[in-house]
């Protein structure tokens, strides 16, 4: 397993993991809203694609990042060591391809997040995600699309529902403009359910927010 390790900044309340697969916007875009936030800070970076995009982001922006091997995320001595050792009170899954492993959920019950870029219970599943997402909803000739953030457990895209934004669909519209607009809303809405959950005096508590 590959780690880097950066200087700690002053100490803040509440620690957030990002996994990610791939360029790491949505992480990029979480890291910089919580630097100017006084309720929690981004403190490690993890994906399973040492190449990613998204570990060049967290380097940049001065965070600690790790790539893993897919047996180190399932395993008792990988990915849920790092995870022990840094006790984050959540964990966002923004952009992360594989399924996320019992082994952690079980450790971090109520405490892993993931934002899918559709409205559940449409377009969920294994296999559906970024693009294929998109296109799907562009084929099916939906009205409207949007975001779902929710709790993350051992089903693909079957957590509770935490919130769900929405953007509407012109006829003109292709998977590539769904993806800008859908984008748009997970930059806007993702930090904000983050920092609503951390703020809360039980953010492990589950259920939906109205924001």
């Amino acid at each position: 397993m590959n780690t880097s390790v950066k200087t700690r900044s002053p100490k803040k309340e509440r620690r957030i993991i990002i996994f990610a697969s791939g360029s790491g916007t949505n992480a990029q875009n979480i890291i910089q809203y919580f630097q100017q936030s006084k309720v929690a800070e981004v403190v490690h970076v993890l994906s399973n694609n040492k190449s990613a995009k998204v570990l060049d982001r967290a380097k940049t922006l001065g965070v600690k990042r790790s790539s893993f091997t897919r047996n180190e995320l399932i395993s008792e001595e990988g990915v849920l060591q790092i995870l022990k050792k840094e006790q984050p009170d959540l964990i966002v899954l923004a952009g992360f391809l594989l399924k996320f492993p019992e082994i952690i959920l079980k450790e971090f019950q109520h405490k892993v997040i993931n934002v899918h870029p559709a409205l559940l219970p449409k377009f969920g599943g294994k296999g559906m995600y970024g693009h294929h997402v998109h296109k799907a909803v562009v084929a099916n000739e939906e009205s409207e699309t949007g975001i779902s953030i929710h709790y993350v457990n051992e089903n693909y895209d079957e957590g509770a529902i935490i919130l769900q934004k929405k953007t509407i669909i012109a006829p003109s519209d292709t998977a590539e403009t769904v993806a800008k607009k859908v984008q748009l809303l997970e930059y806007e809405w993702l930090p904000k359910v983050i920092e609503e959950l951390l703020s809360s005096p039980n953010p492990s508590d589950e259920g939906a927010l109205s924001l």
